[in-house]
């Protein structure tokens, strides 16, 4: 008894969204989804892209994001080698001695360590704005999917003179795109 209870309660439930989804549907509106391309893009970037057939924008990310991959790569391995340098320093042990003596001060081997992580910061923020700039992407150019482009950018204005006894008299123009 109680399983059909929550089996008829689950249906119930469902009904109301079935019915409206089947109701909206209309097999002369526009199927292409926003909220799809959307979450495409945030799954995998450059998928909302492809949803949209919008191919040329594909490699842009991903070069982006190589791009700033790389640039966080490097950047952690040069602050690892100053903040490795720098520690060499302060241990008080003489047998541990970095490749910096004679070259770099203490002040600035802790110029140079914050300088890199510093970089290697901005280039992670940098990766975090290019995702959801890349997400934005996809969602604007789903909602624009089917805006028309046309060549044809006329403007055409036509003014239209109402002679009309004393104050009635009318101008007026009439703009059309």
């Amino acid at each position: 008894m109680r399983l059909q209870t929550y089996f008829l309660i689950i249906v119930m439930l469902t009904l109301p969204f079935t019915v409206k989804s089947q109701l909206n549907r209309d097999t002369t509106a526009n199927n292409h989804s926003p909220r799809k391309a959307t979450i495409m893009s945030a799954l995998l970037p450059g998928l909302g892209q492809s949803y949209n057939k919008k191919y040329w924008k594909i490699p842009i990310i991903y070069a982006g994001f190589a791009g700033l991959g790389y640039l966080v790569k490097t950047n952690n391995d040069d602050y690892k080698i100053y903040k490795d340098a720098y520690k060499f320093r302060l241990d008080g042990d003489e047998s541990t001695v970095d490749s910096y003596v004679g070259i770099y001060s203490d002040n600035d081997l802790v110029t140079l360590k914050n300088f890199y992580r510093r970089n290697r910061d901005l280039s992670l923020i940098g990766m975090s704005v290019l995702y959801v700039l890349n997400i934005i992407d996809a969602s604007v150019d789903a909602h624009l999917f089917y805006f028309n482009v046309s060549d044809d950018l006329t403007i055409n204005v036509q003014p239209e003179y109402r002679p009309g006894p004393f104050a009635n008299t009318a101008i007026s123009f009439k703009v059309q795109f």
